[in-house]
């Protein structure tokens, strides 16, 4: 099963504080600067599609592919709902992005929320690079984020407790971190306690581990060459500030020379 099984069902939920609009926005600024002209995006983990609906709504033609069919069903519902003149830029594909190949050249790749942090080896981590160089034309760029090394290894991330709710249910995520230093890689694991509001009743969902990898610059330009692309940005995500100890999540963006 899919790290994402029984957490698709609230994942939403868990998120509904998440500033997608703030996102979709920072990567429309980022493909301005260095994709003005594109057009169609291939978006290698889209999750519930949240990011695609607004990369849509500003013009774009967005190709998601996420290995999860919960994810998938839940993002292509969100388009049935949008105006027809969005829902027809919006398309979605089953597959895992270190093999997919969807038979089409794109102006840009995006890979969001750390997506390309779940690819813990360095064949998965090569595989996902080469994917993208794949599938986007010359000129063509890559705009992923990631979990960034320094940061993680400064700071250490510690047991975090979450509390959520809608008007049926109310949710408690415990979020544990296991470090693996000799690896680059932190496994999350989440403990979720649902509560029904109507029926009093308390479900535990079996634990779930998401393992991480955190990356760092050197390595990140080293795949990116090996994958023949060119690293011509990297950033706080969203603030666009220099990487540094405290800079947790880190964008970088490649282009394939033309």
């Amino acid at each position: 099963m899919s790290v994402f099984g029984e957490y698709a069902r609230y994942y939403n939920l868990f998120y509904q504080d998440k500033d997608y609009e703030g996102e979709a926005a920072f990567v429309y600024r980022i493909l301005q600067r260095h994709a003005p002209h594109a057009k169609r995006i291939l978006e290698l983990g889209s999750g519930t599609g949240r990011h695609a609906l607004l990369l849509a709504e500003k013009g774009y033609a967005v190709h998601g592919v996420d290995r999860s069919p919960a994810m998938l069903e839940q993002a292509r519902d969100r388009a049935r709902q949008a105006p027809a003149s969005i829902a027809e830029r919006l398309t979605y594909h089953e597959g895992d992005i270190r093999d997919i190949r969807v038979k089409e050249a794109f102006d840009a790749v995006i890979s969001l929320f750390h997506v390309f942090s779940y690819q813990t080896t360095d064949e998965a981590l090569t595989a996902a690079f080469n994917t993208a160089a794949a599938h986007l034309k010359p000129g063509g760029v890559l705009l992923f984020d990631c979990w960034y090394g320094p940061a993680v290894l400064a700071e250490r991330p510690a047991v975090r407790i979450k509390r959520l709710e809608d008007e049926s249910v109310s949710v408690t995520r415990i979020s544990e971190p296991r470090c693996h230093d000799e690896r680059n890689t932190v496994d999350v694991v989440y403990t979720v306690f649902v509560e029904d509001k109507h029926l009093g009743q308390i479900q535990r969902i079996p634990n779930e581990s998401h393992t991480m990898r955190y990356l760092f610059t050197p390595e990140v330009e080293a795949l990116m060459r090996q994958a023949g692309l060119q690293t011509v940005e990297s950033g706080e995500w969203m603030t666009e500030r220099r990487p540094s100890h405290d800079t947790f999540g880190v964008y970088f963006v490649g282009m394939k020379p033309a």
